[in-house]
């Protein structure tokens, strides 16, 4: 799993590229964890480049978005692949998570 962030003042922009995973998952979060005490953030999460997500990276994804929301932020989950948005549909996330 490779992770990418950037910022421009209160957007934070996550790309992801390859798996997320038990592996990974954990490496994930740590690169997470300083932008979810920002007050009212905007976090993309890019998946364009995600190939797959384990149920320990839906833990993460949604974790970060609790965290997020209840700051009065937004998480905002891009690009997702068939494969990935069948996931995300299957487990309910797609209801809860804001995807574009």
């Amino acid at each position: 799993m490779n992770v990418e962030i950037t910022q421009t003042d209160n957007q934070v922009t996550v790309t992801l590229e390859g798996r997320l995973d038990t592996v990974t998952s954990s490496e994930f979060e740590k690169k997470l964890t300083p932008y979810l005490s920002m007050p009212a953030v905007e976090l993309i999460m890019d998946c364009s480049a995600m190939e797959y997500i384990s149920s320990a990276g839906l833990r993460v994804v949604l974790m970060a978005h609790k965290s997020i929301t209840a700051k009065g932020g937004r998480f905002i989950v891009r690009n997702l692949s068939k494969e990935v948005r069948s996931v995300f549909d299957m487990t309910g996330f797609s209801r809860i998570l804001t995807i574009e």
